[in-house]
């Protein structure tokens, strides 16, 4: 018996600040934006901020204008991936496809999960409450017969909505989606568009696919296929990390060793972190760089044996840095790994190997001690006075 195809997207509901309003009860139902620096741009905003027109990828300083009384806190990734597996791992419960788009947001290929979880809307319903049952949080859904559709029905109803778009539905409702709600339409396209007299969706049938891919080359093509509700992208279910890196802008630009050193250590701490709670281990260390003058420069270096613990990571950059050895200020630094697997070992057959401690055992202590007790429990002594 064919079933109705169905995808799911999944997007929790702004999600960085969200995180940071659970782990302080104190500051949930005031205005709160994710990025603090004066140089930065706010990564996420709380609900009550938006109502003051910050927006996300907005200016910190401009920010700040329009709503001088709102907390402005620094971004924690590190946070924000540990939920973000624990939503992940809650949406392997509703199906086998799961690919994951961003730390944020994922797709579910729900085709024929109705005998286990019922129709679209029970289902929905079921991952919502899952998900703010395992994390504290809120997740918004759409379910449709494609892919982008499903994206565009998560937004809809926002936060802590859902909604369901079925094959009869797909017409009258691309007939009123704005153009500029599709995936990929924005700025130039969109103009375009506009000046073109194409408002709405439905407006782009009334061309024909080759006067499109005149205007817009292959886009147009793509343009014209969604608008007829078309969209045949299959949910890849995940692929694991290639790299995992984090960087930090400075306040005031720097090249200062000392504050270098200890933002290096910071880094690898987290970089270290991350790779471990993914079970991964990484052969290539990269140091990033951003010059006062906005020049970038990166330095690699590959070893002989993949590594998971924060001293390695930090003493390759530490190096990277000494090679570097910048002679005039930076604003950003940064510390990534990559090239994650194992390396085959020459086993030597006349000296028997010795079991070594592992060279991760102090970073598994601290990071259990942490999973418990929370990220500030426990402070490397080098890091004790710090401030980010």
């Amino acid at each position: 018996m064919a079933h109705d195809r169905f995808i799911a997207h999944i997007d929790m509901d702004a999600f960085f600040a969200s995180v940071e309003q659970l782990d302080h009860p104190e500051w949930r139902g005031l205005p709160l934006a994710v990025g603090d620096g004066p140089r930065s741009v706010v990564s996420a905003a709380s609900y009550e901020i938006r109502k003051f027109g910050v927006r996300s990828a907005m200016a910190v300083a401009q920010a700040r204008k329009l709503c001088p009384h709102g907390l402005f806190v620094p971004v924690r990734m590190w946070r924000y991936k540990e939920f973000s597996r624990r939503v992940m791992a809650v949406l392997q419960h509703f199906s086998p496809l799961v690919e994951q788009a961003s730390v944020d947001e994922a797709y579910l290929d729900v085709t024929g999960m109705e005998r286990l979880f019922g129709p679209p809307e029970e289902l929905a319903a079921a991952i919502r409450a899952e998900v703010l049952r395992e994390t504290g949080l809120t997740c918004s859904v759409g379910i449709a017969p494609v892919r982008f559709l499903a994206k565009i029905a998560s937004d809809y109803n926002k936060p802590d909505g859902q909604t369901i778009l079925r094959e009869p539905d797909v017409r009258a409702f691309l007939d009123q989606l704005p153009v500029q709600k599709i995936p990929g339409v924005g700025g130039r396209t969109l103009e375009i568009l506009t000046g073109l007299g194409v408002r709405l969706a439905g407006d782009v049938l009334r061309h024909p696919p080759e006067f499109w891919q005149q205007k817009l080359g292959e886009r147009g093509l793509w343009l014209f296929e969604l608008a007829q509700g078309l969209d045949d992208r299959p949910v890849t279910p995940f692929t694991p990390a290639k790299s995992t890196s984090a960087e930090n802008t400075f306040s005031r630009d720097t090249r200062d060793p000392v504050v270098l050193r200890r933002w290096l250590l910071l880094q690898s701490e987290r970089v270290g972190a991350d790779m471990r709670a993914q079970g991964v281990r990484g052969r290539t260390v990269t140091l990033k760089a951003t010059f006062a003058d906005f020049r970038r420069i990166t330095r690699s270096r590959t070893l002989s044996e993949p590594v998971q613990d924060t001293k390695s990571i930090f003493e390759t950059a530490l190096a990277l840095l000494a090679e570097l050895n910048p002679r005039q200020d930076l604003r950003l630094i940064g510390v990534g790994v990559s090239q994650f697997g194992e390396k085959p070992r020459q086993l030597s057959l006349l000296t028997p190997e010795t079991p070594a401690r592992p060279k991760t055992a102090l970073d598994n202590a601290l990071d259990a001690v942490r999973g418990r007790f929370g990220k500030g429990a426990i402070v490397r002594g080098d890091l004790l006075d710090f401030d980010e």
